[in-house]
């Protein structure tokens, strides 16, 4: 334990003495002692004891907000659905620790709102991006808001059928509800292709010259 870096220690301590103790019966001084740090070096890596529960918020915001700014309307609900996906992979990346902190926000009421406010800070962020690329007007608001709130869901969904055991294969979990929530919306203003489907009596050979014709630039037969 003394050769991992000290926040990573503290974070460690802390979710070991939550499950043991419970968490609010376990002070920053017992944190403290048992990752073998001062004072000092906590309040350097964590503002309070709540934020050693939550300690890479801040971090996940700033990657969903790159990772949405990264793309353009062509790419629009791809964005969104990577950038959801990095906080599906950063939870099941860590493992024990999303598991401890799953059952810690069940049980303690100031955790689960401070989950909750940080769910919204989230979908605020989804819904800006997605309010922009609708275009920004009155008339996109509305469906800005909801496809924000259908994406946060979804993730949601499937992160805690993952936490609960149900699901071993997130994923592939989560590309299913991602794709069921971008449906939802139908056309978004992507690039979309167009099927034409006709009946003719003549010769495929004879047809497509006048097809290309037609077509032009704006689609290609083979």
């Amino acid at each position: 334990m003394p050769d991992k870096p000290a926040k990573q220690r503290l974070t460690e301590a802390a979710f070991a003495l939550f499950e043991e103790r419970g968490y609010d019966q376990t002070t920053v001084d017992d944190i403290t002692d048992r990752a073998g740090v001062g004072r000092s070096t906590f309040f350097r890596a964590f503002r309070s004891k709540e934020d050693v529960i939550f300690p890479d918020h801040e971090v996940l915001l700033s990657a969903i907000e790159a990772r949405l700014a990264g793309s353009d309307p062509r790419t629009a609900t791809v964005a969104v659905t990577e950038a959801s996906r990095l906080v599906l992979r950063h939870y099941v990346a860590e493992g024990d620790l999303a598991l401890a902190r799953y059952r810690l926000t069940r049980s303690v009421p100031a955790l689960r709102a401070r989950e909750i406010a940080g769910t919204r800070q989230y979908q605020r962020l989804f819904q800006e991006f997605v309010h922009r690329w609708m275009g920004g007007g009155e008339e996109t608001a509305l469906r800005a808001e909801l496809m924000a709130a259908a994406v946060v869901t979804a993730h949601n969904h499937v992160l805690r059928r993952w936490l609960r055991g149900q699901t071993t294969d997130p994923e592939a979990a989560f590309d299913a509800a991602m794709a069921d929530t971008v449906a939802l919306f139908g056309n978004t203003g992507e690039t979309e292709t167009t099927v034409v489907a006709f009946r003719t009596g003549k010769d495929l050979s004879a047809v497509l010259p006048g097809l290309r014709k037609l077509l032009g630039d704006e689609g290609t037969l083979s």
